[in-house]
């Protein structure tokens, strides 16, 4: 990954560029976003350029030993720690035993989330984590000598999936890490990271990309005429992910769009029996998807309220989501609308603290059913 293969981020490239040159380097910094918005990319990249030994004013030279060995992934000196499922039988218990998977994963995915690497993985239905047994395999790293680089690089995707035990553990080598050492945290959900963490990085916070800057890339990547790249950009809202999503509706998105269709549709017609089978459905599909398709109810939510006033600058839906709105958004009003994304958040924590996913989502179409019957 070189700065020049990140979509936008002018402002942040030039800060991490400046960074290396007059080698203020902070020892832990965590970088953030919304998701999609590039700061893996962006911390991976600022890893290269760090110990690139010939670079540029702009970017890494790509050509130094160094470069040779970050474009597989496979320089002794930079470290992953990422969220993985354990798999005790295959002896998949922590980060490097999954080393292969994740290189051929980076390799193949630039802009990514956690749902692309747990399905690259076959996680199933499991939740990921960084389980405690990682934080020994970490300090031992992190003491042993630097091997050719000018900085050690540990770079920790997703902090906030530290187990508690590991994140506690880890505090004092954050704090005060060996020599040379820098560690770059991505973080989509800071709010979820240990707040001993977050005071001791310096915070990057990674904002949105620019539309144009998503325009052009819609051009020049995937060959959209402007008025299409546009629109796309205009979808997007600052995350290349749903830039690409909405270029063409992906299997997740048709499943979702689907499952709330059957859920609104049971609710209004009170078909206790398609209730059920719903709930089976999605009771299926991993706590993670589960999450990911109840937030995707809310942003339905959302965009069906803001149809009915006809401004299309305030509408992020696609074009299947749009032709389902025609119908669908007069049920969504002032009278219930914050009471159904009520309902919907309130079924989301309960799915992220492990209750009955069946007994969640029948119990969810069950009020949704009243709600939906509250017309203008």
């Amino acid at each position: 990954m070189y700065f020049k293969d990140i979509i936008g981020q002018g402002e942040i490239k030039r800060q991490l560029i400046k960074s290396a040159q007059t080698n203020i380097v902070p020892h832990a910094q965590l970088f953030t976003e919304q998701g999609g918005a590039g700061a893996f990319p962006l911390a991976l990249a600022y890893a290269r350029y760090l110990n690139c030994t010939n670079r540029t004013e702009n970017d890494a030279c790509g050509k130094c030993p160094s470069c040779l060995k970050y474009n597989e992934l496979a320089h002794p000196d930079l470290h992953f720690v990422f969220p993985i499922v354990s798999k005790k039988e295959k002896k998949k218990e922590i980060c490097d035993d999954y080393l292969t998977e994740w290189r051929s994963f980076l390799k193949e995915y630039t802009y990514f989330n956690l749902d692309n690497w747990l399905e690259y993985i076959e996680a199933g239905n499991s939740q990921a984590l960084i389980y405690s047994k990682e934080s020994d395999e970490i300090i031992h790293k992190l003491n042993l000598k630097i091997y050719e680089a000018t900085y050690r690089i540990l770079l920790v995707w997703l902090p906030e999936k530290l187990h508690p035990t590991c994140a506690n553990k880890l505090l004092k080598i954050i704090e005060e890490p060996p020599a040379n050492t820098v560690i770059l945290m991505v973080s989509e959900t800071p709010d979820q990271v240990l707040g001993t963490i977050l005071s001791r990085a310096q915070r990057i916070n990674v904002r949105a990309i620019q539309t144009e800057a998503i325009t052009q890339a819609m051009i020049s990547q995937f060959g959209l005429s402007p008025d299409d790249a546009k629109h796309v950009g205009h979808l997007s809202r600052g995350s290349f992910l749903k830039a690409v999503e909405a270029i063409s509706l992906g299997e997740e998105n048709k499943f979702f769009l689907e499952q709330f269709k059957g859920m609104m549709r049971n609710s209004w017609a009170r078909n206790v029996k398609g209730m059920k089978t719903m709930a089976d459905t999605i009771a299926g599909i991993g706590r993670e998807r589960q999450k990911n398709f109840l937030a995707y109810c809310q942003h339905l939510i959302r965009e069906n309220f803001m149809y009915r006033f006809q401004s299309p600058d305030l509408n992020y839906m696609n074009l299947d989501e749009a032709s389902f709105a025609i119908k669908f958004a007069p049920f969504v009003n002032e009278r219930n609308v914050i009471d159904i994304m009520d309902e919907l958040a309130k079924a989301e924590k309960d799915i992220a603290q492990n209750v009955n996913a069946k007994m969640v989502f029948f119990d969810l179409s069950l009020r949704l059913t009243v709600l939906i019957k509250r017309i203008c």
